[in-house]
């Protein structure tokens, strides 16, 4: 199994609302994620690339290989802070 996914993460909870809701009304992912993810992937648009299951912290690698394709998912906490995911395909 594998998937693509991107990503933001930010250090607390409510900026990563804050830009769920940004998310929510159309503004873009990679827009958002280059200029506010603090992950080395936020250059990228937030783009993890296409990976499978082990390969992420466990929190995130279950929300890209158990939740819905297509939406946003979180604020999800990890040891890192809070991430927006959005899955775009698995199989």
């Amino acid at each position: 199994m594998k998937a693509m996914a991107k990503h933001i993460l930010v250090k607390t909870p409510e900026e990563a609302d804050s830009l769920k809701k940004r998310l929510e009304k159309g503004e873009a992912f990679d827009v958002l994620a280059k200029k506010f993810s603090i992950c080395p992937s936020g250059k990228r648009g937030g783009d993890l690339g296409e990976v499978k299951p082990g390969q992420m912290v466990r929190v995130i690698d279950q929300v890209i290989f158990k939740k819905s394709v297509g939406d946003i998912h979180g604020p999800v906490k990890s040891k890192f802070g809070y991430h927006l995911v959005k899955v775009y395909y698995r199989d």
